[in-house]
């Protein structure tokens, strides 16, 4: 007569995914939650921005808003100068930063 001995369960199965767990909250907190509260801040300034704010593009270009369409901006980069950027361009707000009416929250 042959008996099959059955394996019993080692451990908690929660026990045993509970770094993973850990892992995957930490991540959230530290990395997914500040970059969407970041990118939540840049879309309301983009927003906010209106004709003859100052700006600096992503590549660095400064000028002056001269007129504001639905998804682009065509901006004053001196000298009569004017080109069109999309409003995912513009990086910064040159008037408040040379204020130094930036506030890290």
């Amino acid at each position: 007569m042959t008996t099959l001995l059955q394996a019993a369960p080692s451990g908690g199965g929660l026990m045993s995914f509970l770094p993973m767990i850990l892992i995957i909250v930490v991540f959230y907190f530290f990395m997914i939650r500040p970059q969407m509260k970041k990118q939540k801040d840049h879309k309301k300034y983009i927003e906010e921005l209106d004709v003859n704010s100052k700006i600096v593009t992503t590549a660095g270009i400064h000028g002056r808003i001269v007129e504001v369409s639905e998804t682009t901006f065509l901006v004053d980069v001196g000298s009569n100068v004017k080109m069109r950027f999309d409003k995912s361009a513009v990086a910064l707000d040159a008037s408040k930063a040379a204020n130094g009416d930036t506030v890290k929250k």
